[in-house]
């Protein structure tokens, strides 16, 4: 609270503004009363911090399940369960014999297909061949390699690379079994990073911004919390639950936390700007809770105030008060609408114990 509130360290002396506080009139008397000490402390703005709770749940940056491109016998299966892989890297080899006999077939038609192109234009205009038959002769070149190349995609179609860098899943693909376009090989995931995905009410649309940091920490409590940065926002409320969807992108190039794993999620909103002050300083009554607080002349009054926020020993107040106005924080029991208080020199009471009461007209 020191940091958020500054003490007035005043003691001040609470007088009666009538005669009923010294009804013998004998200022004598009044005057052999003990002073009641009394703390002022100065109100502070501050933004309310609305705290959102909510569950979140861990998804790769990028998922993938892989499937062949096409159906044959399983010759090679080139990775284990678990292990980090590279963009381009081999995973998995289908049957391609007959592929590559089709390919070197292809490829020699190529090359006959140039060799007769070339003659025709190394021939030129005058040897008798005509117009028509060159550009057959291009055509046919053209062809052949789009042949060879139709064979190479046959071929590359039985190799299974992985599309990106990533830690490759489980498999129950063996060398021998014979697998189809529709038979999952394993799951490929890039966990650098992962996306919790987590819900917020629609009450708090715009307040909700890409860039703005969470607190996510795991549900089994064996690790610490850790900073997520708020990447997207959903551009529709959900009509059955209200809410919209918010991912938030958390680093884990240590490799600690896993996709599918459960969050507990903590946000922090900031709303609109009232009063801080200690709590001691907030009363009730039957008409609600108010503050005791001092005008230009010293006087007391009695103010209304709404409750906003409570923590910490303090409290945020919704009131018509302006930041650095005096409020009593100890000895309001002596406190009354109208009262006059007189700030007593602190210094002086390093010499007594109490002063003498003096009634202030």
């Amino acid at each position: 609270m020191k940091n958020l509130l500054i003490l007035i360290p005043l003691l001040l002396l609470i007088a009666s503004c009538n005669d009923t506080q010294n009804p013998s009139g004998d200022p004598s008397a009044f005057n052999k009363r003990k002073a009641v000490p009394v703390t002022l402390v100065k109100a502070v703005a501050k933004s309310e911090v609305i705290a959102i709770d909510a569950v979140g749940t861990a998804e790769a940056l990028r998922s993938v399940t892989l499937f062949p491109a096409t159906s044959d016998e399983v010759v090679r299966v080139e990775f284990a369960s678990g292990q980090r892989v590279k963009a381009g890297q081999v995973l998995l080899q289908l049957d391609d014999r007959q592929e590559r006999l089709a390919l070197e077939l292809a490829e020699a038609e190529l090359t006959d297909a140039r060799r007769n192109l070339s003659r025709f234009e190394s021939a030129g205009t005058g040897s008798g061949f005509t117009k028509s038959q060159l550009d057959e002769a291009k055509i046919a070149a053209e062809q052949a390699r789009i042949a060879r190349d139709q064979a190479q995609i046959e071929i590359d179609d039985r190799r299974m690379v992985a599309p990106f860098d990533g830690v490759v899943g489980l498999t129950e693909v063996e060398p021998g079994d014979r697998v189809s376009t529709d038979t999952p090989i394993t799951t490929l995931d890039d966990r650098s990073n992962l996306l919790v995905r987590f819900t917020v009410p629609e009450d708090f649309l715009g307040q909700v911004e890409v860039g703005s940091n969470v607190m996510l920490s795991p549900w089994t409590g064996s690790l610490p919390a850790s900073t997520a940065t708020i990447v997207d926002v959903d551009s529709r409320i959900n009509p059955v639950t209200r809410t919209m969807t918010v991912r938030a992108r958390l680093s884990n190039e240590d490799d600690r936390f896993r996709p599918g794993m459960g969050f507990r999620v903590e946000l922090k909103l900031i709303g609109p700007e009232y009063l801080q002050l200690p709590e001691l300083t907030l009363q009730w009554g039957g008409n609600g809770a108010y503050i005791w607080t001092l005008d230009q002349q010293s006087i007391a009054h009695r103010t209304s105030v709404k409750l906003v926020q409570r923590g910490n020993g303090s409290v945020l107040l919704d009131a018509d008060l302006a930041p650095g106005q005096a409020v009593v924080m100890e000895g309001v029991q002596q406190m009354a609408e109208g009262r006059k208080v007189e700030v007593i020199d602190p210094l002086t009471l390093d010499t007594q114990e109490t002063l003498p009461a003096r009634f202030v007209e």
